[in-house]
């Protein structure tokens, strides 16, 4: 490479430093208003937030950071750059081009518009009281519209909600998660309908006896051991907060998570934490090496979700864990479980019914909760369903899916904090980030049949190795229909997941 070109690169490579800490500050600043921050200070976090995610844009379009990538481009010994150094490249060009077509004035207003609709989201929450939160969601939909509008040209997709997704899921559109969704709706439910004909009713009570939070808090901490993230050592990079919706944010050595806390419902929280975690393992255990690189990120959200949905669901209520976890969890939490039979909890942990509350659904109904969001989002930016008709058709769909009744608007359209924060097109990646992970399970069950005997002996070390080795450490090398087929061979499957199901839930309940 001559001396011009690699000049020209470092540069690249430089100004991505300065946006990545920027943004990574961001993420904190972010952090402080879920659960430090005093209720007076919401306008003026607003102002905060609007302001870095303004200097985040000039720092991002640039005129010089255009010339600097198109000098590279350019220039003949560009092709034998490796594949390294042209995904950096091809990434830095992507989010250029995007940017640049979005007005100033609109990021700075969706980005003011987020913190108000999230602060108003929560109190609507508390209050059941959709019209409350009615306006400041019409005005974060319509400010997403303009951008959608302005990025299906430079994204080139067909319609507005398909450049929504591909913010979330690069290459993703809206007929694609259709046509697999629609897969998926079907194995789900035969799934369903082979628990209910069993006629097994596990004895959910064993999970609904108050535990205090102090005793909830020590549970936090042996799940976060179990699966090896560190918040209490001093070389910690990690944390664990109280918030209204668990998240996680930060950058790899600074990645923080946070729980809710239920008296009555003490398991809700075990599975947050193993959520989140999941979550911080993957940022944490990204390559050093590419640490402020465009490629030193996830590959999607899906992936993202693949690793928290994983450490949840195909390790955290595995039998082999609650196997492992089980008497400690009777130390830790005494009389509540006294007697608790292993058979009885595991049946209990994986219980299958329709539910309300997408955090709390099981394995199987979960990506039904999915489905109905993917469709509301799709008609939303089809122009087929308003603001006003949002909460009906929210009820309308969970009947119809779920054969549940919704009561109240906090328990309804209300839920999820995503909407608030203008992050349309991120709820499909979850059912993606359990297809991924269907197809990850397949791979490592062939890489190491005997994964399932170190997790009862209280052994994460070859899952997360595992993790790392074939996710974690490609960064965004690759785009995640491209990672899942370099990771397993194979091109985008339901198959895997479903089946996973099939014989887990076969076992439990005897079909």
């Amino acid at each position: 490479m001559n001396s011009n070109l690699q000049k020209a690169y470092d540069e690249l490579l430089a100004k991505s430093k300065e946006l990545t800490i920027l943004q990574s500050t961001t993420a904190i600043v972010n952090w402080d208003m879920e659960t430090k921050m005093p209720p007076k200070a919401l306008n003026l976090r607003s102002q905060q937030m609007a302001l870095l995610e303004l200097i985040s844009h000039k720092m991002l379009t640039d005129p010089q950071v255009g010339k600097t990538l198109e000098g590279i481009e350019k220039a003949p010994g560009y092709t034998e750059f490796d594949t390294v150094q042209k995904r950096n490249v091809y990434l830095a060009r992507k989010a250029y081009d995007e940017a640049t077509k979005l007005p100033e004035s609109l990021v700075f207003d969706t980005a003011k518009q987020q913190t108000i609709a999230v602060g108003v989201w929560k109190k609507a929450k508390a209050a059941k009281d959709y019209k409350m939160f009615k306006p400041e969601l019409k005005k974060m939909i319509e400010l997403r519209q303009k951008a959608a509008d302005i990025l299906m040209g430079v994204k080139g997709t067909k319609t507005p909600y398909d450049a929504l997704l591909d913010d979330f899921e690069s290459k993703m559109t809206a007929d694609k998660i259709t046509k697999v969704f629609d897969e998926m709706r079907v194995g789900l439910i035969d799934v369903m309908k082979r628990v209910e004909k069993s006629g097994y009713k596990p004895d959910k009570s064993i999970l609904s006896r108050p535990v205090p939070i102090n005793v909830q808090k020590k549970i936090s901490d042996a799940a976060m051991d179990y699966i090896g993230y560190d918040t209490k050592s001093p070389n910690a990079g990690g944390r664990l907060d109280e918030t209204e919706h668990p998240f996680t944010t930060g950058y790899y050595d600074d990645v923080r998570i946070t729980t809710h806390y239920h008296e009555g419902r003490w398991v809700s929280s075990l599975y947050s934490v193993m959520h989140e975690g999941g979550h911080a393992l993957y940022d944490q255990n990204l390559p050093q090496a590419w640490m402020y690189q465009p490629i030193g990120s996830a590959s999607s959200y899906g992936i993202h979700e693949s690793q928290s949905r994983f450490i949840e669901n195909m390790v955290g209520r595995s039998p082999e864990f609650l196997s492992y976890m089980l008497p400690r969890l009777k130390k830790i939490v005494g009389k509540p479980l006294r007697g608790v039979k292993f058979a009885d909890f595991f049946a209990a942990v994986n219980v299958v019914e329709p539910s309300k509350i997408r955090i709390e659904a099981d394995e199987v109904t979960y990506g039904l909760h999915i489905i109905i969001r993917f469709e509301m989002e799709r008609d939303i930016f089809a122009g087929r369903l308003t603001v006003e008709e949002l909460p009906q058709a929210w009820n309308e769909k969970y009947d119809k899916y779920l054969g549940v009744e919704i009561e109240n608007d906090g328990e309804g359209v209300m839920q999820d904090t995503h909407w608030a924060s203008g992050y349309y097109g991120y709820f499909p990646s979850y059912a993606l980030g359990n297809i991924y992970g269907g197809m990850f399970l397949k791979k490592l069950k062939k890489d190491d049949p005997t994964w399932k005997k170190e997790l009862k002996k209280g052994n994460f070390q070859p899952v997360k190795n595992w993790m790392i080795e074939n996710v974690h450490s490609k960064g965004n090398l690759y785009d995640p229909a491209d990672l899942v087929k370099e990771v397993t061979g194979e091109t985008l499957k339901v198959k895997p997941f479903i089946s996973y199901l099939e014989k887990k839930f076969g076992k439990i309940y005897g079909f």
